[in-house]
């Protein structure tokens, strides 16, 4: 009875425990969702309808149920802009199969557990901000998994050997995160199944383990922004289902391995921005599905093999920034699909080739070859037409006509003649290109006018022309150009006024006008640009006051320079002020009740007007003291002369900052004034003691250099004997700089110990620098030679004195490598000479500036060549550039051969632009010299001495810049800043005589 019993309710009793078991379960997504979200902050509310009143969870949002089992196998959380940890919760959906939580703001580190949930197949963490180490026993119990992706976190350390437990991964991504350390052997071999792999822009080192090449269903690969180096894997070719191979922006050596030949379905091939050396292979036309090559920015050489016409395929070419000669062979006008071409910065020569503008490309650069002959574009509609967006033709050795066929490219966005040698005048049609937003043909011979169609280029952006012949005045219509911000007409002859609609252009940020003939008044509209960041107008023939408002309360005078009529406080020029017309008595009225005048007395009515009697009496005011200060100066000239027949014997006097000499002559002894800021000393008696011909160290711009010896300490020091004694005429202003200069104490400057002075004679007193001057050590073959680290550690020492000096409104106006002397035990520089322009009341002085300029030659800023100028920081930074060049190359700022003389700014600045600026390092350096210091610090000497002024950087600027070439940040961020730099450089450099 018993049994039967139990037989009848044993179906029940199984129903009941599986409705527990199912709620159970059910409980635990529940409780574990849950859970999960409490931790998590949900902006957006996306997560609202997750209740903990619910039995289920498969009718929340993102949760996705197995059907036949009732529990939640997928979570997808994309893109909800949650925040907070990944907590343990999670583990609790143990028959989940995919985890998407990507593009979120997840923060922390990633919890082990939740990779060995044992039904996941797929885990995407990627785009969040999970950071800290990549745990070891996160991979501990992956077989199930499929796809990992943590890429775009904050991830750091290196890939955990573990990871070879994950043998059924398919997809392995780890991109955009600061992972480091080596791609270790024995990881990769596990995973057969490994479809992609993806570790880019990561910090990773090393070279690519050779079993990479194993693995045979390898689709897509990814080592791209690293530091990876050594060569490429040699049997690549092994892995046949590759469709993608991207090893970009690393240190690889070598050429394209052969075995590449094999990958017939490869369609992405990138290795550009490595070391690859030798020729493009002519096996590359086997690899018939290759839609993009990118081999830009290695050393590989030769000619481009006809094959390529092999590759039907081709969308994209990339060979920039190599050393490709020869021409392109015409084959590759048969790659119909191809929409992009960069062949820019290599050797090309020869005409530039007629089919490139019968293809349907979108972009087109062909700079800095050498390229010659007229520009050659097809009338007749063709495709390009229609399609082509980009054209860059700079930087070649262009002649002719611009075809105005140029004009029917009806979807140009950015034009780039630059730097060739064209002639005539700017077609028409070119200029009113309505979708062009960059239009640069500055650099050329262009004559003419701008046209007024300029003014139907409503999206155009930068519009440079500087550098040319054109004529004429600025056409009013460029004010329609409402979306400009570059304005560049530099270097030419325009003339007229600058058109008032221009200060309509609300956007404008940048504007040269510079070294053109404008004339006439700014307009005051201009004060009201809100985004203007540089106006640049010097060397024109405006008049008036400068604007007010905006960047015009601070605009640099440099900006200004050149243009005498210019009126305001920054020219120091007093604006002519409005005074009411005077009164003149009128000679038809009556003065007085007596009667008409008569004609005699009506005549001098009118010559006695009251302005006229103001001017006769300031006149006469002027020409008496005239007289009376010329009497004086002959007075004290005799005095003067009397008093300084004798030279005196020097005692010591300690220096009062508080001393205030008179100007007066007539009190002073015949002994002169010796003031020494660093103690007291004694210097043996008379001229001919002190300033021995025998201790003549050397003459400069300013005076003759002796070594002497302080009595008692024994120890040395420099007296400078200045030459310019008949311009210092009162000693007052004399001590008052001079004592400024000595309170400036720098590591890298020359300390001032004191002075003397008297009418007829001024001395000052220097620290004596024992290891002789930088230009011996460079250019006198006795002196020995200096190594790259001495080199750059001057330069950089020589920057932080320099910019030392403009942090307290020093201007040196002298730099050259002979006032840059080398301390012996320390080896760091010392910049002296500093401040003398001033100090002798020079600053502004034409005649005395001119007498000196050829102790500096080569170091001399162009803006110094105006006779209106005003001395600036800006001319230090460009003495300092050409410093630069002389260190890195060895040679003198001018040199004069045989039959020609030599500018090293020029010679530079001509390498860089034909890619052969390595060749510019002094031979003493070749193989101990590291390019990637020795090219930026180039660069930024070819920026220092940029032509124009504003265009040059400040000192503090140069010293940072300097720092980080030396001390460079991770290799992967290194490389990400250094390409940066490279690139920016190469836009600005080839601008620098803007």
């Amino acid at each position: 009875m018993l049994a039967a019993l139990f037989l009848l309710l044993l179906p029940s009793f199984l129903l009941v425990h599986s409705l527990e078991t199912t709620t159970t379960a059910f409980n635990d997504d529940v409780l574990g969702l849950i859970v999960f979200k409490a931790g998590l902050s949900d902006p957006h509310s996306r997560l609202a309808s997750w209740s903990e009143e619910d039995n289920s969870a498969c009718g929340w949002v993102g949760v996705v149920c197995d059907p036949a089992t009732n529990r939640v196998s997928h979570l997808l959380l994309d893109g909800f802009s949650l925040s907070g940890h990944i907590g343990r919760s999670l583990v609790r959906l143990q028959f989940l199969r995919v985890l998407q939580l990507s593009r979120n703001n997840f923060s922390g580190v990633i919890t082990p557990p939740l990779f060995q949930i044992p039904s996941l197949q797929m885990i995407d963490l990627s785009e969040n901000n999970l950071s800290g180490l990549i745990p070891a026993e996160l991979f501990q119990r992956c077989a199930p998994l499929k796809a990992i992706s943590l890429a775009n976190n904050l991830l750091t350390g290196p890939i955990p050997q573990s990871l070879s437990s994950c043998a059924n991964l398919e997809s392995l991504n780890f991109s955009s995160n600061r992972l480091s350390g080596r791609l270790t052997s024995g990881l990769w071999s596990p995973m057969t199944s490994l479809q992609l792999l993806d570790l880019s822009d990561n910090m990773l080192a090393g070279e690519i383990p050779r079993e990479i090449e194993s693995l045979s269903s390898l689709r897509v690969i990814n080592l791209s922004r690293n530091s990876l180096s050594g060569w490429l894997p040699e049997g690549i070719g092994n892995c046949l289902l590759l469709e993608s191979i991207n090893f970009g922006e690393n240190y690889l050596l070598g050429g394209l391995p052969p075995s590449m030949r094999k990958l017939g379905s490869c369609r992405y091939l990138d290795v550009s921005g490595n070391l690859l050396t030798g020729a493009f292979p002519d096996w590359i036309g086997e690899m018939r599905s290759l839609e993009l090559i990118d081999v830009s920015d290695n050393n590989l050489s030769g000619r481009i093999p006809s094959s390529v016409a092999n590759l039907q395929s081709l969308k994209q070419v990339n060979l920039s920034n190599n050393q490709f000669v020869g021409s392109l062979p015409d084959a590759f006008g048969g790659c119909g699909n191809l929409k992009v071409l960069d062949i820019g910065h290599n050797w090309f020569s020869g005409n530039v080739p007629w089919w490139i503008f019968k293809l349907s490309l979108e972009s087109l650069s062909v700079a800095a070859n050498r390229y010659s002959g007229s520009i050659s574009v097809p009338a007749s509609p063709v495709q390009s037409h229609a399609t082509l967006r980009l054209l860059d033709l700079s930087s070649n050795a262009l002649t002719g006509d611009i075809p105005p066929a140029i004009g029917n490219f009806r979807v140009l966005q950015a034009l780039n003649l630059s730097r060739n040698s064209l002639v005539g005048s700017i077609p028409a049609g070119v200029a009113g290109l309505n979708t062009t937003c960059i239009l640069d043909m500055s650099h050329n011979l262009l004559s003419g006018n701008i046209p007024a169609e300029i003014g139907r280029a409503l999206s155009l952006r930068e519009l440079r022309l500087e550098s040319n012949l054109l004529a004429g005045a600025i056409p009013p219509a460029i004010g329609n150009c409402s979306a400009l911000t570059f304005l560049f007409l530099g270097r030419n002859n325009l003339t007229g006024p600058l058109p008032v609609k221009i200060a309509s252009i609300a956007n404008l940020e940048h504007v040269d006008l510079s070294f053109n003939n404008l004339s006439g008044r700014l307009p005051k509209e201009l004060g009201n640009l809100s985004h203007l960041a540089t106006f640049n107008v010097s060397f024109n023939h405006l008049q008036g006051e400068l604007p007010v408002g905006g960047f015009f309360n601070a605009i640099p005078p440099s900006s200004v320079i050149g243009n005498p009529s210019l009126c305001g406080s920054l020219v120091n020029h007093t604006c002519p002020a409005v005074h009411p017309k005077p009164l003149v008595l009128n000679p038809n009225s009556s003065a007085s009740n007596h009667g008409p005048l008569s004609p005699n007395l009506r005549h001098k009515r009118i010559v006695l007007s009251i302005s006229s009697i103001v001017a006769i009496a300031a006149a006469m005011s002027i020409a008496l003291g005239v007289v009376a200060i010329s009497i004086l100066n002959m007075h004290a000239r005799s005095s003067t002369a009397a008093r300084a027949a004798a030279f005196p014997v020097f005692s010591g006097g300690g220096g009062d900052d508080n001393f205030s000499p008179s100007c007066s002559h007539d009190a002073e002894a015949n002994y002169g004034k010796l003031v020494m800021f660093t103690g007291e000393a004694e210097f043996v008696a008379g001229a001919q003691g002190l300033l021995n011909k025998d201790c003549e160290l050397g003459r400069g711009g300013f005076g003759v250099v002796y070594r002497t010896v302080v009595q008692g300490g024994g120890r040395s020091v420099v007296i400078k004997k200045l030459h310019s004694t008949s311009l210092v005429k009162c000693g007052e202003a004399f001590e008052k700089e001079v004592r400024a200069l000595g309170r400036i104490r720098h590591p890298n400057l020359v300390v001032l110990e004191g002075y003397y002075w008297t009418p007829s004679l001024q001395l000052l007193i220097n620290e004596y620098i024992a290891g002789g001057s930088l230009y011996k050590h460079l250019h006198d073959k006795e002196c020995g030679g200096l190594t790259w680290q001495e080199r750059f550690k001057i330069v950089v020492g020589t920057a932080k004195g320099l910019a030392c000096l403009h942090g307290q409104s020093v201007i040196h106006y002298n730099i050259k490598s002979s006032n840059v002397l080398i301390d012996e035990r320390s080896g760091e520089p010392k910049l002296g000479d500093f401040g003398l322009a001033r100090g002798l009341g020079l600053d502004g002085d034409r005649c005395i500036l001119s007498s000196k300029v050829q102790s500096a030659l080569g170091y001399m800023a162009p803006e110094l060549a105006c006779q209106t100028v005003k001395i600036t920081e800006k001319c230090d930074v460009y003495g300092f550039g050409v410093l630069i060049l002389e260190v890195v190359t060895g040679k003198r700022p001018v040199e004069y051969m045989e039959d020609d003389v030599v500018v090293v700014c020029d010679t530079v600045r001509e390498a860089l632009e034909e890619g052969r600026l390595e060749g510019c390092v002094d031979e003493e350096l070749k193989g101990m010299c590291p390019m990637e210091e020795a090219v930026p610090m180039v660069k930024l000497g070819l920026v220092c001495a940029s032509q124009v002024p504003s265009s040059r950087p400040d000192m503090e600027e140069v010293v940072r810049i300097l720092e980080l070439i030396r001390c460079p940040p991770a290799p992967a961020e290194r490389q990400r800043q250094g390409r940066e730099e490279a690139a920016a450089a190469a836009a600005a450099v080839p601008r620098m005589d803007e």
